[in-house]
């Protein structure tokens, strides 16, 4: 029997929610870090890392049989490009995980007694800050392409990626427009100054951008040839690659 496919408004919620939760987790393990780390930054980084990884894993396997679990609009751009998602779905996709985002922001500083918003301060600047969120974003969306083709377990593959993107990448890895969007009104650990978040948005969708060709690229059948050596592997290139196939 084929599972019935959860409608928009259902699908929109998830994404919305799964969003928020992973905000609450990135922002308020970043306050609570700082604020138990006494002044180590290294410390404060390693839990927020740990809680970011932990909770995406948990995220993914919860609610993934609903909306496919992006909580990113890179990710849901590529699998709408990879037609496992209708492009009329796309803008209530992106618009959950953005409400969804700055929920989680807000419910963060509430739950550590700080104003609901707050600009940040946090300057996040320059080439490699840029180079980082393109590389972190180009490794995400592959490790995603790649195992959910390949029937591996998306979701600790993600929280494993996360959680080393954090240290080999000067940006810390957001490697996601709305969350981005979002960190930049908490004036936190976790924060980016408005200023910077437009480079950082761009250099994600540069990424993605990248990877999605990637994929396209392995998911190509190989050449065949008929008896007179003539190519005609043409016929058999699928047009798209399925995210979450």
């Amino acid at each position: 029997m084929t599972r019935e496919t959860p409608s928009l408004p259902k699908r929109a919620v998830s994404e919305a929610v799964g969003t928020a939760l992973l905000l609450a987790a990135v922002v308020g393990s970043g306050i609570m870090g700082e604020r138990l780390a006494g002044g180590n930054v290294a410390i404060a980084l390693l839990a927020n890392t740990m809680a970011t990884g932990a909770v995406l894993v948990a995220l993914i396997y919860g609610l993934a049989p609903i909306s496919g679990a992006h909580f990113n609009p890179a990710v849901t751009a590529a699998n709408t490009i990879g037609g496992d998602l209708a492009w009329r779905d796309l803008p209530g996709y992106v618009a959950a995980q953005i409400v969804g985002a700055f929920t989680g922001v807000a419910v963060a500083h509430l739950m550590f007694e700080l104003p609901v918003f707050s600009v940040s301060q946090h300057a996040r600047t320059g080439v490699a800050q840029l180079l980082s969120e393109a590389v972190a974003t180009f490794g995400l969306l592959l490790v995603i392409g790649r195992c959910a083709r390949g029937r591996a377990p998306v979701a600790i593959a993600v929280g494993a990626y996360v959680t080393a993107a954090y240290w080999f990448t000067a940006s810390t890895s957001f490697a996601n427009p709305a969350v981005t969007l979002a960190r930049a009104f908490s004036d936190t650990f976790a924060g980016i100054r408005p200023a910077d978040a437009p480079g950082f948005v761009l250099a994600q969708l540069m990424g993605a951008a990248g990877a999605t060709l990637l994929l396209r690229w392995f998911a190509a059948a190989p050449a065949a040839h008929d008896r007179d050596g003539k190519d005609v592997s043409h016929a058999k290139i699928p047009r798209t690659v399925s995210m979450h196939r």
